[in-house]
């Protein structure tokens, strides 16, 4: 009975430790798609109002628990069942980071495919609320298509596995995607907090530490415009890279066409010229249309 526990224990060990190992390839593996969705979501985060920003990160952190547990168990049936339906769920995802990165490089140079109020300048609370919902909901579809990729990368590398290591590597990772990418974006958010806490430490305190902690917290304070801003930036080129590299990595024309580019130039450039053609065909649509 004794020795039956023991060998127990022995199998869920190897299990664990098997996990383990497969985790830490599947990480190395995604490790640039979760910098990328740790930009996406940052940017899409921010430009609220601060007392709203922890409760905006919280809705948009359940939403991206949602996305999990819907597309996990489709991800193991359709690896199982249909696996060629994954490359063109895929390319739609691709398609639609493209347009939402496509629409941002349009904005920079002062063009807005459609009107939306800034949050944080809004006053009325009514609109406030809608401008939130919608933000809330376009982050929540953009986390849902980065999801995908992730969780799909992950199963690619344990697809040799036996379907409960399988169900244990990728779980665990799309974990890290939702705690750590959304544990970081509410830090970054949240800097300016932190910088005035040592600042007000810093009154508290007597000495050589009372110059350099109020020098490190005003350096937060004014840092967090600019992180804010660079955020914009660096999460609209991730979108375009995760779109564009959907396509470049899975279909063999434009891989063809674009091999002798850097990977990033190809990337950029595919899913700038997808996301503009998504655009011109969506005007195009709007004044022929009824």
């Amino acid at each position: 009975m004794a020795s039956g526990i023991f060998a127990i224990l022995d199998d869920v060990a190897a299990l664990l430790d098997d996990a383990a190992v497969m985790s830490k390839v599947a990480a190395k593996k995604t490790a640039g798609l979760l910098g990328d969705d740790l930009a996406v979501n940052a940017e899409k985060a921010t430009g609220f109002k601060a007392s709203r920003e922890l409760p905006v990160i919280w809705a948009i952190t359940r939403g991206s628990f949602i996305n999990k547990l819907i597309i996990l168990p489709v991800a193991f049936l359709l690896s199982s069942f249909v696996p060629w339906l994954i490359v063109p769920i895929l390319l739609l995802g691709g398609a639609y980071l493209s347009y939402e990165g496509a629409e941002k490089v349009l904005e920079w140079f002062g063009h807005h495919p459609h009107t939306e109020v800034a949050a944080r300048n809004t006053a009325d609370a009514h609109s406030l609320l809608e401008v939130e919902a919608s933000k809330i909901k376009s982050a929540i579809r953009t986390d849902f298509i980065l999801s995908s990729e992730i969780i799909v990368i992950t199963l690619g590398t344990v697809m040799h596995a036996s379907l409960g290591l399988q169900i244990m590597v990728v779980s665990l990772i799309a974990l890290l995607a939702t705690v750590g990418v959304y544990g970081l974006v509410a830090l970054l958010v949240r800097m300016d907090d932190a910088g005035l806490y040592l600042m007000n430490r810093a009154n508290a305190l007597q000495g050589w530490g009372r110059a350099s902690l109020a020098r490190v917290g005003g350096l937060l304070v004014a840092a967090l415009p600019h992180v804010i801003r660079l955020l914009g930036v660096v999460g609209t080129i991730a979108m375009l890279l995760v779109g564009g590299g959907m396509f470049v990595h899975n279909i063999a024309f434009i891989h063809d066409t674009l091999h002798a580019w850097p990977a990033i130039g190809a990337e950029l450039a595919t899913g700038l010229v997808i996301g503009f053609i998504i655009i011109a065909t969506l005007k195009l649509w709007r004044l022929v249309a009824p």
